[in-house]
């Protein structure tokens, strides 16, 4: 059967909250990027977030959900991680379960049951989970992937990719005229990279520049702006 056709990607999550300021705190404290705070009214106020790395947002508000606060469960955030993930999600002050794998293997029962405590036994990609909680109740899980099943992972954009590269060159001219000899490369994988992850051009050259220094001692000189 074909699946050529418009691509639809999921784009916003809706996440229905009692307290918008105080959900805007909790998310922003993990350290999701804030996109958008708008409001044309009392009645009507609209707050965008991002998880860092991720191509799809949230958004809750005033006005735009009838769902009850609380009654949103098993939003999955994909991490390749889940030690490292859960670790800086406590650290940054959410109450996260211990890491787990699922009795059944394939996916997470409904609520605490069937939780197995530990990462899955051969740290299947798919298998290891922890969970944490809005202050609304709304649920979150973090879900432990390090290689895709077959047909999972999408074509790649050529057209985005060929602007990135342009993006990433022309970024890289001030590394070049301005660092110690280097290979080029050293300096594009870290900024594309960054850059698919949704990181904006100040932050993808500063861990480009970043890991130039750790990883091959080159150290690039900035007196202004970090990107052209």
């Amino acid at each position: 059967m074909s699946t050529t056709g418009v691509d639809t990607k999921l784009e916003l999550v809706v996440l229905p909250v009692a307290d918008v300021d105080r959900a805007k705190r909790f998310y922003e404290s993990l350290g999701w990027r804030l996109d958008a705070d708008v409001a044309t009214g009392e009645d009507f106020r609209v707050v965008q977030l991002t998880p860092q790395g991720s191509p799809a947002s949230i958004i809750f508000g005033t006005g735009i959900t009838e769902a009850v606060p609380g009654t949103v469960e098993s939003l999955v955030l994909v991490v390749d991680d889940i030690e490292a993930a859960r670790a800086e999600l406590a650290g940054r002050g959410a109450e996260v379960s211990e890491v787990f794998h699922d009795e059944g293997g394939v996916f997470h029962h409904a609520g605490t049951s069937g939780r197995v405590p530990g990462p899955h036994p051969e740290r299947g990609s798919y298998g290891s989970w922890a969970s944490f909680s809005d202050p609304d109740g709304n649920v979150w899980f973090l879900q432990e992937i390090t290689a895709r099943l077959p047909g999972r992972v999408s074509e790649p954009d050529v057209a985005r990719l060929a602007e990135l590269l342009l993006e990433t060159a022309m970024n890289h001219d001030y590394v070049e005229k301005n660092a110690a000899p280097h290979d080029w490369w050293h300096w594009y994988a870290p900024y594309l990279s960054a850059r698919e992850q949704g990181r904006s051009r100040e932050e993808a050259t500063a861990a480009a520049d970043a890991y130039l220094k750790e990883a091959k001692g080159v150290e690039v000189p900035r007196g202004g702006s970090t990107s052209s």
